[in-house]
């Protein structure tokens, strides 16, 4: 199956990263083919609705998340809600213009998330853009997620013993349904 991992952070001790990295590991080991995308190594543009269809990683990221059987989305946690550039980078890849020859790609995606927060109590930070994908792009999000504060990690890069087990089942539980959902006969549009 074919999987794309997306770090959304742009700190360069992102924890999100490291969930990121040890997701696409995992994956691999499994045997999957896996495309890891980097913001901060691959970055896309702001999103403004026009230009930004033109930037070189553009393309990239759209193919990436449109192929994918399922998406692994690491995002950061700020002020109650994910951080910005994860919103850019799905009104950009989520966009269809046909006179640009565009449909999102985030429709009908399997998603993952693997979200880093500083505060135990923000673990459903996440939830208002899990709903947003759903409803936009009838996105099926995988109930079972990731979410990891500073606490659950050994050393920079290594996870304690109940985030390793954690991410280990996540991931298991995405490609399980990825894999279910592979071969559904439809494809959704922009609908009401």
């Amino acid at each position: 199956m074919k999987f794309t991992v997306l770090s959304t952070s742009l700190d360069p001790q992102s924890r999100s990263r490291w969930m990121a990295e040890l997701t696409a590991a995992q994956l691999r080991a499994a045997g999957h083919k896996v495309t890891l995308l980097d913001l901060r190594e691959t970055p896309l543009p702001p999103f403004d609705n026009d230009t930004c269809y033109a930037h070189p990683h553009a393309g990239l990221y759209h193919s990436a998340i449109r192929e994918a059987d399922g998406v692994f989305l690491a995002v950061p946690v700020y002020n109650w809600g994910l951080g910005s550039e994860a919103k850019s980078l799905v009104e950009l890849t989520g966009s269809t213009d046909p006179e640009r020859g565009l449909h999102g790609a985030w429709f009908d995606r399997v998603v993952t998330f693997l979200v880093s927060g500083g505060l135990a109590h923000g673990y459903l930070s996440h939830g208002a853009f899990a709903f947003g994908l759903m409803t936009d792009f009838r996105c099926v999000v995988n109930p079972h997620f990731v979410y990891a504060t500073s606490a659950e990690w050994a050393a920079d890069e290594v996870p304690g013993e109940w985030l390793t087990g954690r991410l280990a089942q996540v991931v298991e539980r995405g490609v399980d349904l990825a894999q279910r959902l592979r071969d559904r006969p439809y494809r959704s549009i922009w609908e009401v």
